[in-house]
């Protein structure tokens, strides 16, 4: 399943979103416009729906409701998140989800459900509040998503939330020697090795393999690579560098390059997993002649496990590809009433120059550039 489309209401940066989604998106913007805040509606639905999750956390990690709310409501202050999942209208194997929901927060600042709803192939479902709910406001802190007990007929939709990824690794974060402690499922590199080693055994060696081979492009001294433990039982990657000494040298994680632990990661998480995987600037640290390979490296290995990949990024060199359609990239346009955010197909004067051979770089970028950027070049110590 993929995430088909996309309304918000109130979140964060954006006051109204209204936008389709493809199986590749590149989320374009200038900084502050929201991108990472725009990412984070899939994580909220993941850390609803996820064990140990629920609403009433995933509003609080948050920063609770008030720091939700786009800072543009006015009369209306629900917040409402809204998505469209799965495949063809009316085929009951593959059917066609929508999910809303809207909340608020009660007067000691508690989050409080305003509505639940899911349409299963445009059939609806669930209306919430319903008549037990009228009974016993207490049940409106709980997303009925999140609670087994009530979700049978749509449990489906749950456990595609649950398989949402989102990946920003740090590089010193993975050399912590101290980055296992209470990080499950960390996704800035926290437990990154702890889930490599966790992988079973035949898998992991034949994605490693794989990203050896790549890493051989990108790494031209770098001639193997593999995962061991430690005798503390700490996981490390080990990699056999090439130079004067005959045998090489090896070296593990604490001395790679923030180039080759962000390239490696990247390449972790495209083969690890089948849910939505949202990538944050994949392109820190790496070489431009890299950089510019990405999208196809993602397109390729989407294509083979039909997976959807959402990308933030800020680098030309990302978006320079022209094998990216005006429908894979989500503009966005800081205003005072929230961030715009268009669909570079909606947009004619782009639509035309990408039909025309620009890619998205030439067509979008100078759309998003902050305006007097120029000015910048006045500054003076």
């Amino acid at each position: 399943m993929q995430f088909k489309h996309l309304i918000l209401s109130n979140w964060r940066n954006f006051a109204s979103v209204d936008v389709s989604l493809a199986p590749r998106m590149f989320l374009v913007g200038p900084n502050a416009s929201g991108k990472s805040n725009l990412l984070d509606v899939f994580r909220f639905l993941k850390d609803i729906a996820k064990p140990g999750g629920g609403f009433q956390k995933a509003v609080t990690d948050r920063g609770g409701v008030s720091s939700l709310r786009c800072l543009a409501a006015r009369r209306y202050s629900n917040v409402t998140v809204e998505v469209q999942v799965g495949g063809s209208l009316g085929t009951e194997r593959n059917p066609l989800w929508r999910y809303r929901i809207v909340f608020n927060q009660d007067k000691q600042r508690n989050p409080i459900l305003r509505k639940e709803q899911i349409w299963k192939n445009g059939h609806q479902i669930l209306n919430r509040p319903d008549d037990q709910d009228q009974k016993d406001w207490a049940r409106l802190t709980q997303t009925h998503l999140e609670q087994v007990n009530v979700n049978q007929e749509f449990r489906e939709l749950s456990r595609f939330f649950e398989t949402v990824q989102y990946l920003h690794l740090v590089p010193h974060i993975i050399r912590d020697p101290e980055r296992y402690m209470g990080r499950m499922g960390d996704p800035f590199g926290g437990d990154f090795l702890e889930r490599l080693a966790s992988t079973p055994e035949n898998t992991r060696k034949s994605r490693l393999r794989k990203i050896q081979d790549a890493l051989m492009v990108a790494v031209p001294q770098l001639k193997e690579l593999h995962l061991d433990r430690d005798i503390r039982g700490t996981p490390h990657l080990k990699a056999l560098y090439e130079h004067w000494r005959p045998k090489g040298a090896w070296q593990d994680e604490r001395l790679f390059s923030d180039g080759t632990l962000r390239f490696l990661g990247f390449l972790w998480s495209l083969l690890d997993g089948q849910g939505p995987l949202l990538l944050e600037e994949p392109e820190l640290s790496l070489h431009i002649g890299i950089v510019r390979r990405l999208p196809r490296v993602i397109y390729r290995l989407q294509k083979s496990k039909d997976r959807q990949v959402l990308v933030s990024t800020h680098s030309p060199e990302l978006v320079s590809d022209r094998g990216i359609g005006a429908e894979e990239v989500l503009i966005l346009i800081p205003s005072k009433e929230g961030t715009k955010v268009i669909v570079g197909k909606d947009d004619l004067q782009i639509r035309k120059l990408l039909e025309v051979g620009a890619s998205v770089a030439e067509a979008v970028l100078p759309v998003t550039e902050p305006k007097d950027a120029q000015q910048l070049e006045l500054f003076q110590g």
